[in-house]
């Protein structure tokens, strides 16, 4: 997902959960039909939020899956320097752990 994508999504997501936030305090004073048309304005916004962050959900995947793929290709071109790097950051963690 492009930057511009990612950004516009988060920016999305921030104006639905800020509008559903003035939904929940106007609601505190309001009753009858208009708490009915409030809350069916909430639902409404809670289900668009929803459908974006299963968006956000489904690119996240994706990237993991294209890293932990890359990882793996260069782990099986490269196995002796993977087995180097594992055991560099073995030693930095546990450098890093004993000094506590």
């Amino acid at each position: 997902m492009p930057d511009a994508s990612r950004d516009k999504l988060i920016s999305d997501v921030k104006v639905l959960m800020a509008d559903a936030d003035d939904i929940v305090k106007a609601m505190a004073s309001a009753t009858g039909e208009k708490a009915v048309e409030l809350a069916d304005k909430l639902r409404i916004n809670m289900r668009s939020a929803k459908e974006k962050m299963a968006d956000i959900q489904v690119v996240v995947a994706d990237k993991a899956k294209i890293a932990a793929r890359v990882t793996d290709d260069y782990v099986h071109d490269n196995p002796w320097q993977a087995v180097g790097i594992a055991a560099g950051l073995g030693f930095v963690i546990g450098l890093l752990i004993n000094r506590r």
